[in-house]
């Protein structure tokens, strides 16, 4: 399975319908080059915000709001890139209105075949805490593209090691991680836990990234790091876990993943953390203690 990962740059699109141009555009480009699955980055949907006026898109709070306008040109237009390119397309996540003024991160996630799933962030960072109208999801999920079992983390979802081990558990050797970071703290920590849950997993982590300065939105005004594809470092893999990432201006990064390497690789691994897992969980080492002098 082909997979293809975004360093999207950011721009000012003047209407849904340059947008759309856009995504066809950008989308098309990774079909071209045999992708089966595309991911977008997180907070993808506050670029429409440049749609409105210049008091709406300075105020994140009216972006979320005015942009719910889109929400079902949103669903139609990724539904309809996804049967056209033939191709699984990770739309990034669109800040999706719940009703009081409450909002998730949501990632949708559209078929070649017509159907959709989703999967909302579950963590929020200190900055969607601050906005104070951000809520955590409260589903953890796993989907099923083309036989390869897979999950969604978005961004600091992938800092944390046990809902993605559920998702393994439950039989994903694919996880796909849109992100947005604005400093480089920011962009090493989620590729750090990027490469730990593939390490702990054994599964591929595809992370797409923002890039490039819009100055007129309050979210989206930095944007920093590279999209990989990450892989557990182990004997048939790469040993540094950085199976491809893009450089530059590279807006994409491809790579051919073999998700069966990932078991026959379990039966030849140096270390097996995966199997190993249940260890950490012993009665006797679940606590530390201090030990008396």
């Amino acid at each position: 399975m082909k997979v293809a990962v975004a360093k999207y740059p950011i721009q000012a699109p003047a209407g849904f319908a340059a947008f759309a141009e856009r995504q066809a555009a950008v989308l098309g480009e990774a079909a071209a080059q045999g992708a089966r699955i595309a991911v977008l980055p997180e907070y993808l949907s506050l670029e429409l915000a440049a749609t409105f006026d210049a008091a709406t898109r300075a105020d994140l709070h009216a972006s979320l709001g005015a942009i719910q306008r889109y929400r079902e040109d949103w669903l139609a237009l990724y539904a309809r890139l996804a049967t056209s390119l033939d191709m699984y397309v990770v739309a990034g996540t669109f800040l999706l209105a719940q009703g009081d003024g409450r909002y998730r991160n949501r990632c949708d996630v559209f078929t070649p075949q017509g159907t959709h799933h989703w999967q909302d962030k579950l963590q929020l960072t200190g900055f969607e805490k601050g906005l104070g109208v951000i809520d955590g999801g409260d589903a953890l999920k796993v989907f099923d593209l083309d036989g390869v079992r897979t999950g969604v983390a978005v961004c600091y979802d992938s800092e944390f090691p046990l809902p993605v081990r559920a998702q393994a558990e439950a039989g994903a050797r694919l996880l796909l991680v849109p992100s947005c970071t604005d400093t480089e703290a920011g962009a090493t920590r989620v590729r750090v836990g990027c490469l730990a849950r593939a390490l702990e997993n054994r599964v591929f982590v595809a992370q797409s990234v923002t890039a490039g300065e819009a100055a007129w939105s309050p979210a989206l005004d930095i944007n920093t790091g590279e999209a990989a594809i990450f892989a557990p470092m182990d004997r048939g893999l790469p040993a540094d876990g950085i199976v491809t990432q893009t450089s530059g201006n590279e807006v994409w990064a491809l790579a051919d993943l073999d998700i069966d390497a990932l078991a026959r690789s379990r039966s030849d691994a140096q270390v097996a953390n995966d199997r190993d897992w249940a260890g950490q969980l012993q009665p006797a080492i679940a606590r530390a203690r201090m030990e008396k002098r």
